[in-house]
């Protein structure tokens, strides 16, 4: 969803450089020294951009859900982890970006969806992306959001990360978690509340080729991944006009779930037993959420999530 707009944003930073408008390349790099904290500092969203008619269709298009089971108090912050990642992570930007769906059902709360820091040196790039309500997911960036005080902040984490769009094949339910701690430590240090989130049909908008752990395929990945910050998973789905390849996503339905807050009490230095506590309570109430609803959007009975 992002880096074939990226490329282009880059593509044309580069003919502003090569060609007769350098001088408004030169400008813009002065725009973006100043302008270097704002996606640490709760961005710069644009209603404008959100409710593009053009998200209506892509929305439309799979189609995406959004469903509430609790009621999300605005007086308060929160942090949604978000799962899985999936290819695309169409889920989180087609619920939390776009659309009227999430300010109807949860009226108070300002989603902020946090995404890694790298899109944000891309010229403008950035721009787009933060006129959607995306900001960084660096810890200061998360830090910002959850230190409203008066409440009504909603930092949406996709707690996988990279790593788990190498994960996302149809029918796959295996998370990145178990290792993944920080986002339960910034819950503890600002008090706020945690929800857990899971978008049913998020890995099954895309066929990835087989790369299982311990292949050639899955190494060299992962090594990418951490020199470079985000994943390469090799993927395809439908053409234009037919349904055999291509990269244009499957009509599958998605349903992302919002679960019920875990309350959490505000402590600025959680000992690692009160990290690894809440992180565990955590787990029980996601696979609690997975289980309850799993039926309702075609998971076999025997299939259950699987923590990594």
């Amino acid at each position: 969803l992002l880096s074939p707009v990226a490329e282009f944003c880059c593509g044309f930073f580069v003919i502003l450089i090569l060609g007769n408008f350098w001088f408004l390349a030169v400008l813009y790099l002065l725009w973006l020294y100043l302008d270097w904290q704002t996606p640490c500092a709760g961005g710069r969203r644009s209603q404008w951009v959100r409710s593009w008619t053009v998200w209506k269709y892509f929305r439309e298009y799979f189609p995406i859900h959004l469903i509430k089971t609790s009621d999300l108090n605005p007086n308060h912050n929160y942090l949604l982890g978000f799962h899985p990642h999936g290819v695309l992570v169409a889920g989180a930007f087609g619920n939390f970006c776009t659309g009227p769906s999430f300010k109807h059902l949860f009226p108070g709360l300002t989603p902020y969806l946090h995404i890694t820091p790298i899109w944000f040196g891309c010229p403008f790039f950035r721009e787009y992306v933060m006129s959607a309500g995306m900001v960084s997911a660096s810890k200061e960036s998360v830090s910002y959001v959850l230190n409203n005080e008066g409440g009504g902040h909603a930092s949406i984490i996709v707690i996988g990360g990279a790593e788990e769009s190498l994960n996302a094949h149809p029918g796959s339910l295996t998370l990145n978690i178990l290792k993944r701690k920080g986002f339960i430590k910034m819950a503890l240090k600002h008090g706020a509340h945690l929800v857990p989130v899971f978008s049913f049909g998020e890995n099954e908008l895309f066929k990835q080729v087989a790369n299982p752990k311990g292949s050639w395929l899955r190494n060299v990945q992962e090594k990418l991944q951490k020199i470079m910050g985000f994943a390469l998973p090799l993927f395809h789905a439908r053409g234009v006009f037919q349904y055999s390849f291509g990269l244009i996503p499957y009509r599958q339905p998605i349903h992302t779930v919002v679960g019920s807050p875990i309350p959490v009490k505000k402590n600025l230095n959680p000992t690692s037993e009160e990290i690894d506590h809440l992180h565990a309570l955590y787990l029980q109430k996601l696979r609690k959420l997975f289980e309850e609803h799993k039926r309702n959007y075609g998971i076999p009975d025997h299939k259950s999530l699987i923590f990594e």
